[in-house]
């Protein structure tokens, strides 16, 4: 049973139990019906309170002779653990699936599949196969999901990215700010090929073959596009292609673009200008020349002076400060030194080992022979504690230039859905494709997720998208045979509070109340 919310000819609106009878909706009982949105609002809940009272009922009624108690007994033995199905997914993902219009790129549930068992139990495709026959008691072969990955990446990425950006220009409407990020994911294997190259890892990862992700996403981190290179690209070179190939595609309008500070090239900066782009890019504030960085620091930015700017050139240098961020910095650095100190101490350190990277900087190499730490440099660094620095050409306030550049976080999420396990270890040469299929599952993953977390977030702010994972997992049905009938059937377990609210947000958001 669900709560539905019918809006009348009057004007008003109806809330009543439904209870679904095959493809048909039966009227269970109509709580009431206002114009009023609170009342409304009240009536709804009350409807969520009657329907327990509603699905109670006894037994035995549904056995009305003499021998109940046999039957009964008889039909609990003839159940198995394969008559239990895991229905949430089916039920809530693979209809926002529907809903947002994947499945209209190929018919083949074998996608719905996969892209389920992206969020819901993440891993290799080995998994996805137990989690088949576990949960969903379907047979699988890996070689059938192999030769649908060898095909799916070349022939629908376009299509793909087609029906996320409609759904976002859907969802936000006019598109007027992009965000862009690279990840590298990283191989358990040693071999490189022409797409899986030994580069800089953002996982630490520097002897592994990696390739590296470009995702571009709109506000709040709704899906815009993606792309692969190789391994060993310089992440600031993938930032003006990617912008111009999507722009093009979806004839967008010169939104603000918003990056972080790998991107932070003079010839990126250059080509932002010349191509008449908006945008805000993080700063690295060490790196300016002397004068500016005596500029930022006399600023003395505090808690109670947290944000200021600097002119730089054609750009607006935005600062600020958070004690938050000054005792995260602080941390940061005093363990850096720690370890440090410790691989001077052990005399292990020699000056082959030595390089600028991370707090590798604070190391002083003396007379050719022995290796220091510069402690002055370490001081130095305290000055820096709690300051971030943004480069922006845009008219926005120093307050909207921060806000704007804070949600680039979002993309991190999806950064996290595509990583998780990437052990392709066959090399021949359809690994290629199978390594830009996974990528662009991963994405379609990402664009469901973010659409199960508007709706939830629409309807309840108490709760959270990974909640609403946990509870949809756990959404079970039974398929039996009925013992007066001998008729199989398949019923929706008994829901809990939370999962009967997920599945009547998703009903009243998905428009599938008549």
């Amino acid at each position: 049973m669900f709560i539905r919310k019918k809006r009348n000819a009057s004007g008003s609106v109806s809330v009543q139990i439904i209870e679904k009878i095959g493809r048909n909706n039966k009227i269970v009982q109509t709580i009431g019906s206002s114009k009023d949105i609170d009342e409304i609002e009240v009536l709804y809940q009350e409807g969520l309170k009657l329907i327990p009272q509603l699905t109670k009922q006894p037994l035995l009624d549904l056995f009305p002779n003499d021998n109940s108690e046999n039957i009964i007994d008889i039909f609990v033995k003839n159940l198995s653990t394969n008559s239990i199905v895991c229905i949430g997914p089916e039920l809530i993902i693979a209809r926002l699936f529907d809903y947002i219009g994947f499945s209209n790129i190929v018919d083949d549930e074998l996608l719905k599949h996969l892209v389920i068992t992206r969020l819901i139990n993440p891993g290799s495709k080995l998994k996805v196969i137990e989690y088949l026959k576990r949960y969903r008691n379907i047979d699988m072969d890996i070689m059938k999901i192999y030769r649908f990955m060898d095909k799916f990446h070349l022939k629908y990425k376009e299509e793909i990215e087609e029906v996320a950006f409609n759904h976002t220009k859907k969802i936000l409407g006019k598109i007027t700010v992009l965000f862009y990020d690279v990840t590298t994911l990283y191989f358990e294997s040693e071999d490189e090929d022409d797409l899986r190259r030994i580069g800089f890892s953002k996982d630490g990862k520097f002897q592994s073959p990696q390739i590296m992700l470009g995702l571009l996403v709109g506000e709040q981190g709704y899906p815009i596009g993606y792309d692969i290179y190789e391994g060993n690209s310089y992440e600031g070179n993938t930032f003006i292609p990617i912008l111009q190939k999507f722009e093009k595609k979806f004839n967008l309008q010169k939104p603000i673009v918003i990056a972080d500070s790998g991107l932070l090239s003079k010839n990126n900066i250059e080509q932002l200008k010349a191509h008449n782009y908006k945008y805000i890019l993080g700063a690295r504030i060490k790196n300016e020349n002397h004068i500016t960085k005596s500029k930022i620091l006399s600023l003395n930015l505090d808690e109670n002076n947290a944000i200021a700017t600097v002119a730089k050139s054609d750009d607006i240098l935005v600062l600020s400060y958070t004690d938050k961020r000054a005792k995260k910095d602080k941390y940061n650095r005093e363990k850096g030194l720690a370890r440090l100190e410790k691989r001077v101490k052990s005399g292990k350190l020699t000056k082959d080992q030595i390089n600028s990277r991370g707090y590798n900087k604070y190391l002083h190499l003396e007379n050719e022979i022995e290796v220091t730490i510069d402690y002055d440099k370490f001081n130095e660094d305290a000055l820096w504690d709690g300051l971030k620095g943004y480069i922006t050409n845009t008219t926005l306030s120093p307050n909207e230039v921060i806000e704007n550049y804070s949600n680039l976080w979002q993309i991190e999420r999806a950064f996290r859905i595509s990583k998780t396990d990437l052990k392709i270890r066959p090399i021949h040469h359809y690994l290629k494709h199978r390594i830009e299929a996974h990528i662009s599952i991963s994405f379609i993953a990402y664009t469901v997720y973010k659409e199960l977390e508007r709706i939830i977030k629409l309807h309840d702010k108490n709760l959270s998208v990974q909640i609403a994972l946990e509870e949809i997992k756990t959404i079970y049905g039974l398929e039996y045979t009925n013992p007066l009938t001998h008729k199989k059937k398949f019923e929706v377990l008994k829901l809990n509070e939370i999962q009967l609210k997920i599945q009547n947000i998703i009903e009243i958001e998905l428009g599938c109340l008549e």
